[in-house]
C-alpha cells in the first residue's frame, strides 16, 4: 500500500488535516458552536464551485468564502445564536449558488463530487503543501488566542468583566474554524466536515475533562480514524469518506458507554 505515491500523499494530507481538525474541533465543541462548522462548510461549497467556474483552484474559493463567512459570524457574535431558520436559509442558498455555478460549467462535475464527499486519494504534492501552510496558520492563530478563548468559553461574563473582548475572540476563532473547514473539505468533503471536526472532539470530551488530555485525545482520534479509513478503503475499494465517517461515528457511540462499573449493593 505504501509503495504508491498517491497513498503516501493521502496519509500525509489526512495526518495534517486530522490533527488540526481534532484540536480546533475540541474548542468548537467546548464552545457549543458545532453548527457553525456545518454552516461554514456549506458556504464554502458555493465558493469552491464559483472558483472552479472562474478557473481558480477550488481550494482557494473554499478558503475565501469560508473565511469571509467565519468573520461575518464572529462580527454578529451572540446575535446569530438561536437563529436556526435564518442560518438554514443561508445554507440552502449557498448550495443553490453552487448548483447554479455548476449549471454554467458542467465539465467539472467530477471535481464537484470530490468537493461534496472528499477525495483524499487525489491529493497532489501542491495541495499537500497548501494544506500544511493552512495548518500552520490555523494552529499558530489558535495558540495565540488559546488563553482568552478558553476564558471566554468557560466563563464569558467574568472574562468580559476582566476586559476580554468576547466579540474579538469569537471573530478570530471562527476565522480559524473557517480555515480548518476548508482543509477538512479536501479529505471528507463539505458535507462530512462533522466527521473530523466534531466526532473525535465530542468523544474526547466524554472520556476526559482535562483540557490538555482532551485536546491531545481529540487529535489522536481524528488521526487514527483518518489513517484507518484510508487503509480500509484501500483493501475494500469502498469510499474513503465512508470509512472515516463510520469510524468517527463508532468511536463517538463507544464514548457514550459508561466506563465505570456499577458497585455491588
Amino acid at each position: 500500500m505504501l509503495t504508491y505515491d498517491f497513498m503516501l500523499n493521502a496519509f500525509a494530507a489526512s495526518a495534517i488535516v486530522a490533527v488540526v481538525a481534532g484540536i480546533v474541533g475540541y474548542f468548537l465543541v467546548l464552545r457549543g458552536q458545532t453548527f457553525a462548522g456545518h454552516a461554514l462548510s456549506h458556504v464554502g461549497f458555493a465558493g469552491a464551485t464559483g472558483a472552479v467556474l472562474l478557473g481558480i483552484p477550488a481550494i482557494w474559493g473554499l478558503v475565501g468564502f469560508t473565511l469571509i463567512a467565519g468573520l461575518g459570524m464572529g462580527v454578529l457574535g451572540e446575535r446569530i445564536s438561536g437563529r436556526d431558520v435564518a442560518i438554514g436559509v443561508v445554507l440552502s442558498l449557498s448550495i443553490g449558488l453552487g448548483v447554479l455555478f455548476l449549471h454554467f460549467y458542467t465539465a467539472y462535475a467530477t471535481q464537484v463530487t470530490a468537493l461534496l464527499f472528499g477525495n483524499v486519494l487525489g491529493v497532489n504534492r501542491q495541495t499537500l503543501w497548501t494544506l500544511l501552510g493552512l495548518a500552520i496558520v490555523s494552529l499558530a492563530g489558535l495558540a495565540l488566542i488559546a488563553r482568552p478563548l478558553l476564558f471566554a468559553s468557560l466563563q464569558p461574563e467574568l472574562a468580559e468583566a476582566k476586559g476580554v473582548s468576547l466579540q474579538l475572540v469569537s471573530l478570530l476563532f471562527l476565522a480559524i474554524v473557517a480555515l480548518t473547514v476548508a482543509e477538512c473539505a479536501q479529505i471528507v468533503g463539505v458535507l462530512l466536515v462533522f466527521t473530523l471536526m466534531v466526532g473525535p472532539a465530542a468523544a474526547a470530551g466524554r472520556w476526559t475533562t482535562h483540557l490538555g488530555r482532551g485536546v491531545a485525545l481529540a487529535a489522536a482520534l481524528a488521526l487514527a480514524e483518518a489513517w484507518a479509513g484510508i487503509a480500509l478503503a484501500y483493501h475494500t475499494d469502498w469510499p474513503t469518506s465512508f470509512w472515516i465517517t463510520a469510524l468517527s461515528a463508532g468511536v463517538y457511540f463507544a464514548s457514550l458507554v459508561p466506563l465505570r462499573k456499577m458497585r455491588p449493593a
